[in-house]
């Protein structure tokens, strides 16, 4: 297969974890994103997203503390100062127009995250969000469901991709050289049917 734009972007489209925190998002580029997301697909073209978007360092340390940053690196408890995200994006679903908020969340962030590597950024989505820390730091309106939040900054972490092995193991793990691995399964074995 030709390896076009949409697929270098989609490759190098990974969960960042770790940032050159002196390289700073702005609120431009944040509102630039979030605009791309604005225009995509929404069910029944509800559009209920609502976004709340921060480059602040103050607000960004609180959105920080509320996120869980690996699960399956069960020591590492985040991004050390220095290589902590410069930005935050926080999706919500406003709820006086749908308690259904369908996939419209997964489409923007995936938007997003490929407008933000198109400009060589990168991102991580959480859903393992202290979500009662984050209403009252944000004063989030009870309206307003928390769906994901999105960190964003300049990675400074190698992300490797390799095929599943035989133990069918898919845990994400880093080397000793701080190169993170994913695992990912093979084309064959996703392909249920092809007619």
């Amino acid at each position: 297969m030709e390896k076009t734009l949409m697929h270098e972007l989609v490759m190098g489209n990974r969960s960042y974890r770790r940032f050159d925190e002196s390289m700073k998002v702005g609120t431009d580029t944040v509102k630039a994103l979030v605009n791309l997301a604005r225009n995509t697909a929404s069910a029944g073209n509800l559009q209920p997203l609502k976004y709340i978007l921060s480059t602040d360092e103050e607000k960004n340390q609180e959105i920080f503390s509320c996120l869980a940053w690996a699960a399956y690196l069960p020591k590492w408890k985040g991004p050390e100062p220095g290589e902590r995200p410069t930005a935050y994006i926080v999706i919500m679903g406003d709820k006086t127009i749908t308690e259904n908020f369908r996939c419209d969340h997964g489409i923007a962030a995936q938007t997003i995250l490929l407008g933000a590597r198109e400009q060589r950024l990168g991102g991580c989505i959480f859903a393992a969000i202290n979500h009662k820390k984050l209403r009252q730091y944000l004063s989030i309106s009870p309206h307003h469901e928390v769906l994901l939040v999105i960190a964003l900054g300049k990675p400074v972490e190698k992300v490797v991709l390799e095929q599943v092995g035989e133990d069918g193991n898919i845990k994400y793990w880093r080397d000793g050289e701080s190169v993170h691995h994913v695992p990912k399964r093979n084309l064959e074995e996703i392909i249920v049917a092809a007619h």
